[in-house]
């Protein structure tokens, strides 16, 4: 528990550009919201997982090794109440519905304002 009360996250960022992992980090403006990883591809994501135990995980889709799609129902096996926020590029519906069955709770479309990346964070969060 923080000093104010609410209850802390750790959030871990998941996506293969360097570029974009620092662009939500920066962005985060949750006090609660703790980062406690990031990773490159979903292979790094999962031992990353493992290692940290986030509540919470921003997801890439297109990723080297091994896709978001798959790594999302990997960290839901691991731990069912994680929260996921699919971040992607692939404006497709059908995959974002496919993550979504896997277990994510939310989708944003690369590329996202700063703002839109809280509120999506803060549905995820409520």
């Amino acid at each position: 528990m923080s000093d104010n009360g609410r209850k802390s996250y750790k959030l871990m960022i998941v996506d293969d550009s360097n570029i974009m992992r620092r662009r939500i980090e920066r962005s985060n403006q949750f006090e609660e919201l703790e980062l406690v990883g990031t990773a490159g591809n979903g292979v790094e994501a999962l031992e990353m997982f493992k290692k940290t135990d986030p509540d919470v995980v921003t997801m890439d889709l297109t990723m080297p090794q091994m896709d978001g799609i798959e790594c999302i129902s990997k960290l839901v096996a691991l731990k069912p109440a994680v929260r996921i926020l699919v971040i992607s590029a692939l404006a497709d519906k059908a995959t974002a519905v496919e993550a979504m069955e896997k277990g994510a709770n939310g989708f944003l479309n690369k590329p996202f304002t700063d703002r839109q990346l809280n509120e999506a964070i803060a549905d995820l969060m409520r």
